[in-house]
């Protein structure tokens, strides 16, 4: 059998542009990691699956159909006739079936057939009844699992079609910001927490304007579509408000009432999620300082060129966007100065949420401090992967984050 026989799940990746949608960017310095896009991408994901087995686990796996083979011939010619290898021949196509190709699959059903065959000419046993019917049984194994193969492929193709689907919903909704924007230096990073989705209920983006760079981090109430539409919402109305609103907070009202109107034009609180935490900046150009207005929000965290790190909590509790029926008072933006160097880390509570096995909360302030990162987007696959390593791989919400550093 030719190694190009062996299709492991990559020759679908290849046939959809080489990579799968939400998939790490590669970074030479930091391996694999997610990149300033969006989310995870299908070569670091097949990267990952690769890792977990090891090289002479996949090894293993590949050569498994051919092994099964060897050691029933070993079997058969090493043992009476009464015991059989006839599971083991069996076996093999149907192991083939989900890790070869089409034409692997067959050619390992065709291999087994005549393994059968010549050990039963060779034992002058082929014309007993019950080597008839181990030699049908396996034939008719060897077909079912070329159409095993056939299947498995065609539903692949359409998963990857989806996924295709997705990243460029994801892209639409929350497409990656420049790496340079205004002097700034910044990167993005979006992980959902459900296996193979592409985008939930979190949120960022970033807006240039005559008043400086505007920044929006947030996490709207619940998950599915509604997020999904919430999400979108929430990003229209920020990027209109932040290219015209001459405040921060006047951008924040812009954004309540945004949520109000789509509250009242959907039939229902299922139909649409009912509030957005949401922490938003302002990074005027020229002045070395910072805007916040936080609604019901994680602090940000402003982290210097030495290393030390500073939380930028609200003075003021503030309700998250969408509540404003429960009440009303003017936002207020709070400053702080950002030097040159110095990193603005924005994030969701898919961080400071993410728990270990015994139950305790991941503290990015701990793990942070006293860390010197070239990049934002250093920092950011750092971060996504300590807080992965936390949790144990199994996160339980979604996590965007957002980091600007002023060089």
């Amino acid at each position: 059998m030719r190694p190009g026989d062996v299709d492991d799940g990559e020759g679908a990746y290849a046939r959809a542009g080489g990579r799968l949608p939400g998939d790490p960017v590669p970074d030479p310095g930091l391996g694999d990691r997610p990149g300033p896009g969006p989310g995870p991408s299908a070569v670091g994901r097949m990267r990952r699956w690769r890792s977990s087995y090891g090289p002479y686990g996949r090894a293993f796996v590949r050569l498994l159909p051919v092994l099964l083979i060897v050691v029933a011939i070993l079997y058969d010619l090493f043992t009476p006739r009464y015991f059989t290898a006839g599971p083991l021949y069996t076996a093999a196509p149907l192991v083939a079936a989900p890790i070869y190709s089409r034409r692997g699959t067959a050619l390992t059903g065709v291999a087994v057939v005549a393994a059968v065959i010549g050990l039963q000419v060779s034992m002058g046993v082929v014309h007993f009844v019950d080597s008839l019917t181990e030699l049908i049984t396996i034939a008719t194994v060897a077909v079912l699992a070329v159409l095993v193969n056939a299947f498995v492929r065609r539903t692949g193709e359409r998963l990857v079609s989806v996924r295709e689907i997705a990243e460029a919903a994801q892209r639409a909704v929350l497409p990656e910001p420049a790496e340079r924007i205004g002097g700034f230096e910044i990167a993005a990073c979006y992980e959902a927490a459900q296996a193979d989705a592409f985008i939930g209920g979190d949120l960022y983006a970033v807006q240039d304007s005559a008043r400086g760079i505007r920044l929006i981090v947030g996490d709207v109430r619940g998950k599915g579509m509604g997020a999904v539409a919430a999400v979108a919402v929430v990003i229209g109305a920020f990027r209109e408000a932040a290219e015209q609103e001459v405040t921060l907070e006047a951008v924040a009202q812009r954004l309540e009432r945004a949520l109000a109107r789509e509250g009242t034009r959907r039939d229902g609180l299922d139909a649409f999620e009912g509030f957005t935490t949401a922490v938003l900046a302002e990074l005027p150009h020229g002045d070395g300082i910072v805007r916040i207005v936080n609604r019901g929000h994680p602090p940000p965290l402003l982290l210097y060129a030495d290393g030390t790190l500073r939380p930028l909590p609200a003075r003021e509790a503030a309700l998250p966007l969408g509540m404003g029926e429960l009440g009303v008072w003017p936002d207020r933006a709070e400053e702080a100065p950002f030097p040159g160097g110095a990193t603005l880390l924005l994030y969701t509570d898919g961080v400071s949420e993410a728990r270990d096995g015994r139950g305790e909360f991941y503290d990015p302030h701990a793990r942070l401090a006293g860390r010197v990162f070239r990049h934002p987007e250093e920092l950011l696959g750092t971060l996504a992967d300590d807080v992965r390593r936390h949790s144990g791989g199994g996160m339980a919400d979604d996590m965007a984050l957002l980091a600007v550093r002023r060089p």
